[in-house]
């Protein structure tokens, strides 16, 4: 019984392992980055809002942007802001 107790812990532990290296630290990496490029935003740059709003950074305060897109200046908080419109371009090419 005491081997077959091991086997189980150590599978249980060989999951954990996979789960974390498959999900958790790629997830991680993912929100680092976009904190970076969020920290780096400046005006002039071309981005993309998870809201799907395209447009222009105008402005920059503590926590939110002022974006102009088709003449209309809309003001969002930095978290909104989800890529680089021109990163996205390329993707799609």
């Amino acid at each position: 019984m005491g081997a077959q107790g091991m086997q189980s812990l150590l599978m249980l532990g060989l999951m954990v392992l996979v789960f974390y290296f498959f999900m958790i630290r790629p997830q991680m990496k993912k929100q680092k980055e976009l904190k970076k490029f969020r920290e780096n935003l400046k005006p002039g740059d071309k981005v993309v809002t998870i809201g799907g709003i395209h447009g222009k950074i105008l402005e920059i305060a503590d926590s939110t942007i002022l974006i102009q897109s088709e003449g209309t200046k809309i003001r969002f908080e930095k978290s909104a802001v989800s890529q680089n419109a021109e990163d996205q371009l390329t993707s799609v090419k």
